[in-house]
């Protein structure tokens, strides 16, 4: 499928958003979040034993991370949007379809950072290097996995005359509803908020690797650059993006989140900028020694 169709210079949208295996259901929104976390997974063993940890050990973190991150992603999702799961005519029991879309980020972090700190503690290895090493792949991990709301259909922005708008489908039970001549039916053309938040994301992961090897970044930081890079540009995209949310004040929960964990990935940085750079040994990288 091209990205950019010749006729109307748009971004079209799959009709499709899973395909039956047997009796299995396959969403594309599970393959891309499996795709984020087999390339979270290679850049953090390479990233974690270059700070000195044993060859394999960071899988065994991860194997705790990521089913806490998902659950954590749900939570978040679930309770920041609970109308979509809990309002008359809805089902409580949708809040469980994690393959029909929904992750928060902010509480896979949380979550998936508890999960983590679990295996770093049963591993003895240390938690600010694990997130260190982490920080790249899992911004890699956000870049795929926006692409599964491509599939979906779903995060996009204000209608647009753009040469990349992106083309939005009336989706139903996993495939483009249809017209009466047959054709998927069109709801219109969006800012695609989704492959904004990609680019976004797949740019600061590039930025923290090379900030990391060229600069001596002190233990905990590349994390918190992560999170105060990313946190920037979801900021912007949110006041873009037209699906609906609950608001504070006007604002979006997420634009809210957005700014407060900015500010607190900033200071987490300054705080943390002149101790030594992270290393998987534990007692090495809890040192209370300062650069000078």
């Amino acid at each position: 499928m091209a990205l950019f169709a010749r006729e109307g210079s748009h971004i079209p949208s799959p009709t499709v958003s899973a395909f039956e295996v047997g009796p299995f259901m396959i969403h594309f929104y599970a393959l891309t979040i499996m795709a984020g976390i087999i390339l979270a997974t290679y850049l953090t063993e390479r990233r974690l034993v270059a700070r000195g940890a044993a060859k394999g050990v960071s899988i065994d973190i991860i194997v705790w991370a990521v089913p806490f991150g998902i659950i954590g992603g749900r939570i978040y999702h679930v309770i920041t949007d609970p109308q979509l799961y809990f309002a008359p005519g809805r089902s409580a029991l949708d809040a469980f379809k994690i393959w029909e879309g929904g992750l928060g980020i902010w509480g896979a972090v949380a979550f998936g950072a508890l999960g983590a700190w679990i295996g770093c503690k049963r591993h003895n290895v240390s938690f600010l290097a694990f997130a260190d090493a982490a920080a790249p792949g899992l911004v890699f991990a956000q870049a795929i996995g926006r692409w599964g709301n491509w599939f979906n259909n779903e995060i996009y922005g204000g209608p647009t005359t753009l040469p990349w708008k992106l083309e939005i489908h009336e989706m139903a039970a996993g495939r483009a509803v249809l017209d009466a001549a047959g054709d998927p039916v069109v709801l219109g053309y969006f800012h695609p908020t989704f492959l904004y938040e990609s680019l976004w994301s797949l740019l600061v992961g590039i930025l923290l690797l090379l900030l990391d090897r060229r600069q001596q970044i002190g233990s905990g930081g590349v994390f918190a650059l992560y999170v105060a890079f990313y946190t920037a540009g979801r900021f912007v995209i949110e006041f873009m993006r037209s699906d609906p949310a609950n608001l504070i004040l006007g604002l979006r929960v997420n634009t809210w989140v957005s700014g407060l964990i900015f500010t607190l990935a900033v200071l987490a940085y300054i705080w943390r900028k002149n101790y030594p750079r992270s290393s998987a040994n534990p007692v090495q990288d809890e040192t209370h020694h300062v650069r000078h």
